[in-house]
């Protein structure tokens, strides 16, 4: 049954819960106060922990799902944890300064996505329809942060950062999924460089992508291509 899980499962649940918080809050920590110490500006030392914590987090646990997780109910626990683990710091006005700003609580959309997409893909009874979107959502809009960080040295727009999202993409779209799973790529590269207020970019990436390989694996499109 899909809401059904083992022991093993959940030991490994445990496990890669206490691997978030060792990131969130003890590695990001260093990175910050080694980075401030060095001279790197705050909100640069923030935007560099948020793409570690997307890759590290988001993305390696993304990686595991398939060969780890029968089911959904174990994955909705963890992310309703860190959801709210997370969104109470800035309700709060208590931030994790070394990786949430005042501005924005997009750490908590990343959480959230995170937590629907691979519920959906499980419910639709294919994950890796799920898995490649949060792929892209960490890796690769992981990379594009950093790149523009590096640059700008601000959480800013542009396309140095797309180009370098799809050099992830791309291939491991191909990789996973074939062409279809490129198609998604390239407009997950596409879609991240826009966002409008709340909707952004740890929303569009994982759902415009998600949606790109609902529609071709269930249309028949992706036949013979």
């Amino acid at each position: 049954m899909i809401f059904t899980f083992s022991l093993q499962e959940s030991v490994i649940t445990t496990v890669l819960f206490a691997w978030v918080l060792f990131v969130s809050h003890f590695l990001t920590r260093r990175v910050y106060d080694y980075l401030v110490g060095r001279g790197v500006p705050a909100r640069v030392a923030i935007y560099y922990n948020r793409k570690i914590l997307h890759m590290l987090t988001g993305g390696l646990v993304a990686i595991l799902v398939p060969y780890v997780f029968q089911g959904p109910l174990l994955l909705m626990l963890m992310v309703a944890i860190l959801a709210v683990g997370n969104y109470l710091p800035h309700r709060m006005k208590k931030l994790f300064y070394w990786y949430q700003v005042e501005d924005n609580m997009y750490e908590v959309h990343f959480i959230v996505m995170w937590g629907v997409i691979m519920t959906l893909g499980f419910l639709i009874g294919n994950i890796w329809l799920a898995v490649l979107p949060t792929i892209f959502m960490s890796f690769g809009d992981g990379i594009t942060g950093i790149v523009r960080n590096s640059i700008y040295k601000k959480r800013t727009k542009s396309w140095w950062g797309n180009i370098a999202m799809m050099t992830i993409c791309v291939p491991v779209g191909y990789l996973l999924l074939g062409i279809v799973g490129l198609i998604s790529g390239v407009a997950a590269s596409i879609i991240e460089k826009f966002e409008y207020k709340w909707l952004d970019d740890n929303i569009t990436v994982p759902l415009i992508s998600f949606l790109i390989l609902i529609i071709f694996n269930y249309t028949g499109a992706a036949a013979g291509i």
